[in-house]
């Protein structure tokens, strides 16, 4: 190869040497022609998904109500997260069945995600205490059922509505070791008391063994390497496995609509 060869070579457009067969005319408005009947086609389409957003945003306004409301029928409440696998006799079951009966019994009512593992043992401890306690189901095409142990509930078709059900107005919140979902319910709760969006509530992470491995991930990572969060935002939580703390921090906790 010469010289000449290998400049022009060096030079040759990305596309090769069809690359003129995908060049624009600029001189031609560049569009996609439709034929007419094709264009009524994609505007009903158009309509037909509108009209169905517009029903799937109804129904999530009225779980989101529905959530509401029933959470507001309890003066005060304590929130429980966790996995959906832990089956009964585990360490992490027996801990926030035996927790949820001590918080029960301190006039708190225990709501839950209202399926199996954590969900049940939470549920169970309070019944078995106080003879209630709260459940809100998602409807799931695997392993989510309403557990036998609540005795009052609702049944969600979406997350978000959910979600914020849950969220709303508890005095506190315990997270027992768990999968994808219960750190997305951690970390979007954290985000909205770190923005300001939420109150200063109480979030007891019950479970040293689990939480101090995300606590050095937070620390070493977040904090530390990349610098994402502040110092400060790592107080938001308690990682504890002591019964008589997790009391306290809920005695001491103020009741919904008195925080500052």
């Amino acid at each position: 190869m010469n010289k000449l060869d290998a400049e022009r070579n060096s030079n040759e457009h990305p596309l090769g040497k069809n690359a003129h067969l995908y060049e624009i005319d600029k001189s031609e408005k560049v569009g996609i022609r439709r034929h007419e009947s094709e264009i009524t086609e994609l505007h009903r389409e158009d309509l037909r998904m509108y009209s169905r957003l517009k029903d799937k945003t109804e129904e999530i306004g009225e779980e989101l109500l529905a959530g509401f409301e029933a959470v507001n029928q309890y003066p005060k409440t304590v929130t429980v997260f966790g996995s959906a696998r832990t089956p009964e006799g585990t360490k992490e079951y027996e801990d926030i069945r035996r927790i949820s009966g001590k918080v029960c019994r301190m006039g708190y009512a225990i709501l839950t995600g209202g399926g199996p593992g954590i969900m049940e043992a939470a549920n169970r401890g309070a019944t078995e205490t106080c003879g209630y306690s709260l459940g809100f189901n998602i409807n799931l095409p695997f392993e989510q059922h309403i557990n036998p142990y609540v005795t009052h509930g609702l049944d969600f078709d979406y997350f978000s509505p959910r979600k914020m059900a849950m969220f709303f107005s508890a005095e506190a919140y315990i997270y027992c070791p768990g999968g994808f979902g219960t750190l997305d319910e951690l970390f979007q709760l954290l985000t909205l008391i770190q923005t300001k969006k939420a109150p200063r509530t109480p979030v007891i992470l019950l479970g040293s063994s689990y939480w101090n491995k995300l606590q050095r991930f937070i620390n070493d990572t977040m904090l530390e390497e990349f610098n994402t969060i502040s110092k400060e935002d790592m107080d938001l939580y308690t990682i504890t496995d002591n019964d008589d703390e997790i009391l306290e921090i809920i005695k001491n906790a103020p009741e919904r609509g008195k925080y500052e």
